[in-house]
């Protein structure tokens, strides 16, 4: 089964109109063009969504200094928040009044308790941040962090960052106290917004509490804080007690809610995520003023999003989905859907009704929830022109009761890429027919090839990016950029670099794609990107652990990454019978570890106890045995 669209829906998407426009039928003929003349690809693109600039580009790109990754829009001065916002200054008319966020005003109960926030209220409000860090001695380049979840004043909180040059710094809220703590270590941000507590399914769960529970473990003198200046949003029913050099949101806002945007460089940092690679410490990413034209791009191109679209996407600010989404729908002059609490509810279900969602954005894991618990049975989606589906491999059957069921025919989108892609590299669109769990096209402006292990072109194989794009990373914050991206990787046809991206592909007899997780130690759970070696961090502390492996286990036909801890036991010998109750205990061990120190989000699938590991000549672990052996074993 697949969705197929009309070729009236092909004709009147975005992608149809721009084939129109340059005398193409085929969405095959446009891709070609987007990487054979990328940089006219780009200035058409930025034309297609509304790039506004203070001062305009001299060039497209400069590819004069290092060719694999280029300086692009030279010369241009501008803030990508304008871009964001109507162009008409007359903030009475009607751009300005057509809503920006649509959100439950309180407990969500029905329709009634839906409230919205206009573009003119956004604006206003991120102002008023902006002009409060001006007033606070911030400056242009400053690191300010957001540890909190997606609802209206974060998203504000986010756009006046921006809007006053300084770099916001995202932090997932569903993150550890250490792995806060991580993160604020390797960017030193000068102020922290948070919140005193989240409410979550009837529950309020700490969070300025567990940020200040950090300095408990530091190594500083005492009365001597390791911690940022922090800006805290009530959320609770009770007063928390602040330090005494933090303040109340409401005392941080400017009285001042208009403010001119600080022009940037292209290349200016906007945004510093992180993103798990093959070691402990996470890799933090910078987003330049260029990243969110990528986000619009694929917005407009590939979900064929425009004004009057409602998305909804459940995402965090510390994931890229959350600057992916605001950027990619303020630009299209879309409506952001934002459900702070838990989207695995009916709750949740009801709001995607009552909003009148039009694009809905979800991990794999979420669906086979939904399917599973059946909680989103009985609500009417038909508003749900089109999903979205990314953070890992998606089933297919799952997936086609997505289409098919829930929403009587209905695209899903499957959308791949990562933190420092800016976007996808791989997806599909509505000018394509939809087959569950599988991947129609490469991104437009965007090239890759598939290579097997032993470095040859194949269908299934190892992900390396061909060529330069907007939108990809060009430094990093804590390592060197070229040695994790390009340090001896395969020569193109040219004689470039490929840049390493780690996914494993396989491309299908119909020229479609499937994802197959991750080649190397990283994997996503629960829609987040990790390491082993973090896991493995927390697991080798279990006193009874001689040393561990996490593995990321997709099955062949798709689906969300499963967690295996493969471990070896002190004192074990043998797999007898009296094993199986050890490894239960440990288990549960385990997943309160990670709960507590890593994040709730990773749940343990299966643990194997071992005798041993397989190493390298190195001694390195070879997590894909581990990965083969498992299949073998348990499929």
């Amino acid at each position: 089964m697949s969705w197929k669209p009309t070729q009236k829906q092909i004709n009147e998407s975005h992608l149809g109109q721009w084939m129109t426009e340059k005398g193409m039928s085929q969405v095959s003929e446009i891709y070609q063009w987007s990487i054979t003349d990328r940089l006219q690809f780009w200035q058409e693109a930025m034309g297609k969504v509304g790039i506004r600039f203070k001062k305009y580009y001299e060039a497209v790109a400069d590819f004069s200094e290092d060719s694999n990754v280029p300086r692009w829009l030279p010369g241009a001065e501008f803030n990508i928040i304008d871009s964001c916002f109507p162009e008409s200054s007359d903030l009475s008319s009607k751009e300005w009044a057509k809503p920006a966020l649509i959100f439950p005003e309180k407990r969500y109960l029905g329709a009634e308790d839906i409230a919205t926030m206009s573009y003119k209220d956004l604006y206003q409000m991120a102002s008023q941040v902006a002009n409060g860090l001006i007033n606070r001695g911030m400056i242009p380049g400053s690191r300010i962090a957001i540890d909190m979840p997606m609802h209206a004043e974060s998203v504000a909180i986010y756009l006046g960052i921006v809007m006053a040059g300084c770099v916001v710094v995202g932090i997932a809220d569903s993150f550890s106290a250490p792995e806060i703590d991580t993160r604020l270590e390797i960017t030193k941000p000068v102020l922290l917004f948070t919140q005193d507590v989240i409410p979550r399914e009837g529950e309020e769960l700490a969070l300025y509490g567990k940020i200040l529970s950090i300095e408990d473990t530091s190594d500083v003198e005492p009365g001597v804080s390791c911690l940022p200046q922090m800006v805290v949003l009530s959320r609770g029913t009770r007063p928390v007690a602040l330090r005494h050099h933090d303040c109340h949101f409401h005392d941080f806002l400017s009285e001042n809610n208009e403010f001119q945007s600080i022009a940037r460089t292209s290349m200016d940092e906007l945004n510093v995520l992180f993103s798990s690679g093959t070691t402990g410490e996470p890799k933090a990413i910078p987003w330049n003023h260029t990243t969110p034209i990528k986000c619009a791009v694929d917005g407009w191109a590939h979900f064929d999003m425009r004004s009057g679209d409602t998305v909804a996407w459940p995402t965090s600010l510390g994931w890229m989905m959350g600057p992916w989404l605001i950027f990619a729908t303020l630009i299209n002059r879309g409506t952001i859907a934002l459900y702070p609490d838990s989207p695995s509810k009916p709750d949740f279900g009801r709001f995607v009704q009552d909003a009148k969602v039009s694009i809905l954005g979800l991990v794999p894991t979420l669906v086979r929830l939904w399917k599973s618990s059946e909680s989103m049975n009985g609500f009417d989606w038909s508003a749900v022109r089109c999903f979205g589906s990314t953070g890992e491999s998606s089933n297919e059957t799952d997936m086609l009761w997505l289409m098919e069921t829930r929403t009587d025919g209905t695209p899903v989108i499957e959308y791949c890429g990562g933190t420092e892609i800016g976007g996808a590299y791989i997806t599909g669109s509505l000018a394509q027919e939809a087959i569950p769990g599988t991947f129609s096209m490469p991104a437009l402006g965007s090239a890759f090839v598939l290579l097997n292990e032993k470095g040859n072109e194949a269908t299934k194989g190892e992900v390396f990016i061909q060529g330069p794009s907007m939108g990809y990373s060009d430094r990093l914050v804590n390592k060197d950029h070229f040695s994790v991206y390009f340090g001896g990787t395969p020569l193109d046809g040219a004689g470039n670099p490929l840049r390493r991206h780690g996914d494993q592909i396989e491309k299908l007899d119909n020229g479609y794609y499937r994802a197959h997780g991750r080649v190397d130690n990283t994997m996503n759970l629960g829609g987040v990107k990790t390491s082993s070696v973090e896991i493995e961090t927390v697991i080798n502390k279990i006193s009874e652990v001689r040393e561990s492996a996490a593995v990321g286990i997709s099955s062949e036909s798709g689906g969300p990454a499963r967690l295996v801890i493969f471990a070896v036991i002190n004192g074990i010998k043998n797999d007898d019978e009296k094993n199986h109750g050890l490894s239960d205990r440990l288990k549960k061990e385990m997943q309160a570890r990670i709960k507590d120190e890593l994040n709730p989000l990773f749940k343990i699938h299966d643990v194997v106890m071992v005798h041993h590991l397989p190493r390298t000549a190195s001694n390195k672990v070879v997590h894909r045995d581990l990965r083969q052996q498992y299949h073998a074993s348990f499929g």
